[in-house]
């Protein structure tokens, strides 16, 4: 799936690099060279738009969907592009991210919406977005490298997803991308016409700032949990080395902005939050959800277990557990719908030459079995005709010498795949925001004690409560909490 997405963008790319010329900047006026029309743009972004919704869905949330898109179309009219015909989507992905398409297509996360606590940090995202279209840092970037791919016709990704990413989807492509291409100066104009949309628009322009220092303080966080297991922490885009309320250059684009505002700015806390009542937060049944490193997808029938310590990603196509040193990973992802599962191994997964396989049963289903190497990587990979679909899971190691040390647990979790229990079935419950008023005596330990979220409750609270790492709430205020 995510490789036919890949080759049409690069064709719809390919399609519209027809003519060579200068064209003026909207933002600055100044003559930028560039590879396409602003037809052309708006073209590429539309068949990109359909290859990103491919991969990920719209969230099913039609009011706040609406919401998010009053905000963007509010913000996108005190724009320098404000004809563009601008879209703005709710994702739904727990991912901590957003990004923009050339032409007017901005994105934004349900996972990153769920850190927010304003209407005002909502439109702080939505304006850097549109910022980096405005500017045309996608398609600037696209011509002066000429490449041909999805990553040219990004717009931004303010919180890229980890490293050592195997089998990473498209919004983490993306976001791999932006960390090659877009710097700090193209990040700092953003944030600088981010704020001034913003401000025209009434709200706050510091705003900005504070969605900023929401970003930040999940970079803190990656690197808490990476410490405590020993693994390196989630990349980040590196614009800010210092918390934003210590950075001279942002404040100083921001307070550009002041001479746009109004007496009296809009912060829109209490509609924001309760938009979020009833969201979604992390797993979505449709992916399956992760509990305790098991996989309990109720739609599909079937769990398995990876393994306990590792770094589970769970993408809409495929489900991938990295070892904490990130040189194994074992990956469960659909496969054709046929009983032939020897056939699938040996015609469809390219082993290199001496690979053995076999036939036989896993968990009482029909499977085949094969080990052998992927250019010289030691592999071992089931298929397993189950409820009509065939599921694929493999393991894979780094060298021989990793394959020696993780090989029992590469094959565990291969065995672990079975039907899913009725009282599993009963556990695979998502989790989902909800508000509360706190009282004297609210505590965010308290609160985390009566959290699902486990080992890390407390620190995800706070900082989806703007609590990070050490606040406390005031008696009176909303908090989102999980259930």
């Amino acid at each position: 799936m995510k490789t036919r997405a890949f080759r049409r963008i690069a064709v719809i790319v390919l399609g519209v690099l027809t003519l060579t010329h200068c064209a003026q900047n909207p933002v600055t006026g100044d003559k930028d060279f560039v590879l396409m029309s602003e037809q052309q743009e708006i073209q590429m972004g539309a068949e990109a738009h359909r290859d990103v919704l491919k991969e990920y869905a719209a969230l099913t949330n039609p009011g706040l969907q609406a919401y998010v898109s009053e905000v963007g179309q509010r913000l996108a009219k005190q724009s320098h592009r404000p004809n563009l015909p601008w879209h703005f989507t709710v994702v739904d992905s727990p991912d901590v991210n957003a990004f923009a398409l050339p032409g007017g297509y901005v994105y934004i996360t349900r996972g990153l919406m769920a850190y927010l606590n304003s209407e005002a940090e909502l439109a702080g995202v939505i304006g850097h977005e549109i910022g980096h279209v405005t500017a045309r840092h996608g398609v600037r970037q696209q011509s002066a490298s000429t490449a041909v791919g999805l990553g040219a016709v990004l717009g931004s990704i303010l919180l890229p997803g980890m490293n050592n990413q195997a089998g990473a989807s498209l919004l983490q492509t993306l976001a791999q991308a932006w960390t090659a291409g877009y710097g700090r100066e193209h990040e700092l104009e953003s944030d600088r016409l981010g704020a001034e949309y913003l401000a025209k628009t009434g709200y706050r322009p510091q705003a900005m700032i504070d969605v900023i220092g929401v970003l930040k303080n999940q970079e803190l966080f990656a690197a808490e949990q990476a410490k405590r297991d020993g693994r390196q922490p989630r990349t980040y885009h590196g614009t800010f080395a210092t918390h934003p309320g210590n950075d001279t250059r942002l404040q100083q684009v921001v307070a550009a902005a002041n001479q746009y505002s109004v007496a009296n700015p809009r912060e829109g806390r209490s509609e924001y939050l309760q938009k979020m009542a009833g969201v979604l937060f992390g797993d979505s049944p449709d992916q399956g959800l992760i509990r305790n490193n098991m996989l309990l997808h109720e739609k599909l029938g079937l769990t398995l277990q990876f393994p306990p310590g590792w770094r589970v990603q769970n993408r809409p196509d495929r489900v991938i557990a990295l070892s904490p040193k990130g040189d194994a990973l074992v990956e469960l992802q659909q496969g054709p719908r046929h009983d032939r599962p020897l056939e699938t191994l040996q015609k469809g997964v390219r082993l290199d030459g001496g690979a053995r396989y076999d036939s036989g049963k896993l968990s009482g289903y029909p499977a085949a079995f094969a080990a052998g190497a992927q250019q010289g990587k030691p592999v071992v990979v089931a298929a397993v005709v189950f409820n009509g679909t065939q599921y694929l899971i493999a393991g894979m190691a780094r060298d021989k010498p990793v394959y020696d040390r993780e090989r029992n647990t590469l094959r565990a979790a291969i065995n672990s795949f079975r039907a899913i229990t009725p009282a599993e079935r009963q556990a695979a419950r998502p989790h989902v925001l909800q508000l509360i008023t706190a009282q004297a005596g609210t505590t965010m330990a308290g609160l985390a004690r009566q959290s699902p979220l486990g080992v890390d409750a407390e620190s995800q609270l706070r900082l989806m409560n703007a609590l990070y790492p050490g606040g406390e709430p005031k008696p009176g205020q909303r908090l989102k909490i999980v259930q």
